[in-house]
């Protein structure tokens, strides 16, 4: 028994290069599942900041013609392919901020938001406070979610949207040392509590000037304001772009 049981053990060294990818992926898995067992969705509250701009962007620093829709995703599976339908029939582009224990579950949905030619950004992986973390914890969390993101699609991201907007310097200097850019908006439609597609579109609309950044969700009530508020935007001569073309357009 003790002899099978070593011709076993060198068996399985002998496949463990061509095993590479595999173990990655149970690499990671076991990463996740050592985090916590369960993925929580608190809605987006009140913004919480320590007041610092540096390397925080809220719009274009400069006028453009683009607006960025900003998705931050941790629920609506079958509202985000709503809201990619009504994006591609006005030939629109979007970021989606992703929640990494949301995309575990939805890898498919993942991938066809990227085919599509939109953008991912990183959401966190729990959606946990980033003002109240160390530094430390600020990476782990940001890095776990961007390690899952690349090994599911093989695309790097360059965009943090701290969950509610929380932020502190400690997230700011694991942002800095990811080589990322931290991202908040303009102004949000404050969906997830205003369950009203009349209010959605007014929040989106009103006054709107190119290069802002316009935060939503994937409710369904947002999605049914969708196609009206880019047709605005198409009467205002405003396109709507991904957040890096925005920053890219408008410096």
């Amino acid at each position: 028994m003790k002899h099978n049981r070593n011709r076993a053990v060198k068996k399985e060294r002998l496949n463990k290069n061509v095993k590479l990818n595999v173990a990655t992926n149970f690499a990671l898995a076991f990463l996740i599942f050592s985090v916590g067992f369960v993925c929580l969705f608190p809605v987006e509250d009140a913004v919480t900041t320590d007041g610092s701009e540096k390397n925080v962007y809220r719009s274009a620093s400069a006028e453009t013609d683009g607006v960025s829709l900003m998705f931050n995703v941790y629920w609506g599976t079958d509202e985000v392919y709503r809201i990619l339908d009504t994006l591609e029939t006005h030939k629109a582009k979007a970021t989606f901020f992703i929640g990494g224990c949301w995309a575990d579950d939805n890898v498919a949905c993942v991938r066809e938001i990227l085919s599509r030619g939109h953008e991912l950004g990183n959401h966190g992986y729990f959606h946990k406070d980033h003002a109240s973390l160390s530094e430390a914890q600020n990476k782990e969390e940001i890095s776990l979610c961007n390690r899952f993101i690349q090994l599911m699609t093989g695309k790097a991201m360059t965009l943090f949207a701290p969950p509610s907007g929380a932020y502190g310097k400690a997230a700011l200097a694991a942002c800095e040392t990811l080589n990322m850019k931290t991202i908040l908006w303009s102004r949000d439609t404050i969906d997830w509590r205003d369950k009203n597609a009349s209010l959605i579109y007014s929040r989106a609309t009103k006054n709107i000037k190119g290069g802002e950044f316009v935060l939503m969700h994937p409710m369904k009530e947002t999605a049914d304001a969708l196609d009206d508020i880019l047709t605005y935007y198409e009467t205002c001569s405003l396109r709507a772009v991904t957040v890096s073309e925005n920053l890219q357009d408008g410096g």
